[in-house]
């Protein structure tokens, strides 16, 4: 098969572009022909509030990436819809995570499927945003009207696409564990690389700071008078992408300043590794959620994690299992965090993630989007 990928990819940075790289890189393991058509421009800066949205890393080798899609401007996408149409492709990827791109993605997958042979697959993170503004609802209609099919990847937002359509094929798919941070590495290693001191255990916050990730609720569970005198340090790894002064207002208002480490520069692909390795539990107290990538990466390095029961992330931590999953109230969070501290879980957490972690492959993936695709091929035909 000949597929295109339409979304992010190097040079741009963060979960969007490694999963859309990790996608092609399985696609062509299967023996298709696949291209990624990337970004020109993104996001305009009012919708980016981080520092660059660009990578530092070399590109995926062995990938076929064309810098083409400018989500801002209409001419540009009749120009990649009609050079897509072109193309000819049997599939047309888009991952769908915004309503801002409904406009952008809805034009050139309307233009590309004028050939009549190209199918659209959708994979959705989300259908309804974390952080709402006026008009979703009809930009994301506009997007999910021309797509032959859907895969979601959690329970939520596979039940979310009925609020737009109850026809079109769609699956559940969980995230594909993130094996592209390099492999595991021994914690010593990974702490002394880190500058960080062995006396000490690690809790893990990671990836991009957004208020509905609920970094808040974590500093006032670890603010919590049992980790006062506990060897326990909290690592907080990401970018700021909204005010910082409240966090560090809690910081400093809990006197914890020696006990939470803040590295909040965007962390590059290399140093990934490093962080889930050093650590002993990786957190992820959110308050709205669909699924994460945060987690599939914790799969990968085989780390404890506790989410919170919002969104999917519950559906794959099996509570009590491979770690644990709270109400997002700092309570709750400081008891579970209490508890793997005093407890002698983490073999057990670590042996059981190892088993847990073969269901989430790539390939099962792949052949999930070839599923609908055919599905899709069928309900044409008919």
């Amino acid at each position: 098969m000949y597929i295109i990928i339409a979304g992010s990819a190097h040079p741009f940075r963060g979960g969007l572009a490694s999963f859309n790289e990790r996608l092609a890189t399985e696609i062509q393991k299967q023996g298709n022909r696949v291209r990624i058509e990337t970004f020109s421009l993104q996001y305009p800066s009012f919708l980016f509030p981080g520092k660059t949205q660009y990578s530092s890393s070399p590109p995926p080798e062995n990938l076929e990436i064309v810098t083409s899609i400018n989500s801002i401007n209409p001419f540009n996408w009749i120009k990649t819809g009609l050079k897509i149409k072109k193309a000819k492709p049997d599939l047309l990827i888009f991952k769908f995570w915004l309503p801002f791109m409904g406009p952008c993605f809805g034009t050139i997958a309307r233009i590309a499927k004028r050939n009549k042979h190209t199918k659209v697959i959708t994979i959705l993170d989300n259908l309804i945003p974390h952080e709402k503004r006026p008009g979703d609802k009809l930009l994301t209609k506009y997007f999910v009207k021309i797509s032959d099919g859907f895969i979601a990847m959690s329970k939520s937002v596979l039940s979310d696409i009925d609020i737009f359509d109850t026809i079109k094929p769609r699956l559940l798919s969980p995230h594909p564990i993130f094996d592209n941070f390099g492999e595991k590495v021994p914690k010593m290693v990974a702490m002394k690389k880190l500058g960080l001191s062995d006396e000490f255990k690690y809790i893990l916050f990671f990836g991009f700071i957004r208020d509905y990730k609920g970094l808040d609720l974590l500093i006032d569970a670890f603010a919590d008078e049992r980790f006062r005198t506990m060897p326990v340090k909290l690592i907080v790894a990401g970018e700021f992408y909204t005010d910082s002064q409240k966090y560090l207002e809690l910081i400093e208002k809990y006197h914890l300043e020696e006990s939470i480490i803040l590295n909040t520069d965007f962390i590059p692909n290399e140093e990934v590794a490093s962080y889930f390795c050093a650590c002993d539990i990786v957190a992820q107290p959110y308050k709205t959620a669909t699924q994460s990538g945060v987690t599939q990466i914790g799969f990968h390095f085989e780390k404890p994690m506790l989410v919170t029961n919002v969104g999917g992330l519950g559906e794959i931590i099996k509570p009590g299992k491979i770690g644990y999953v709270t109400a997002p109230s700092p309570g709750e969070i400081a008891d579970a965090l209490f508890h793997f501290f005093t407890s002698d879980f983490i073999d057990t957490f670590e042996a059981n993630i190892k088993q847990e972690k073969k269901k989430y492959s790539w390939e099962q993936m792949y052949d999930n989007i070839i599923g609908i695709y055919n599905s899709a091929q069928h309900d044409h035909t008919q």
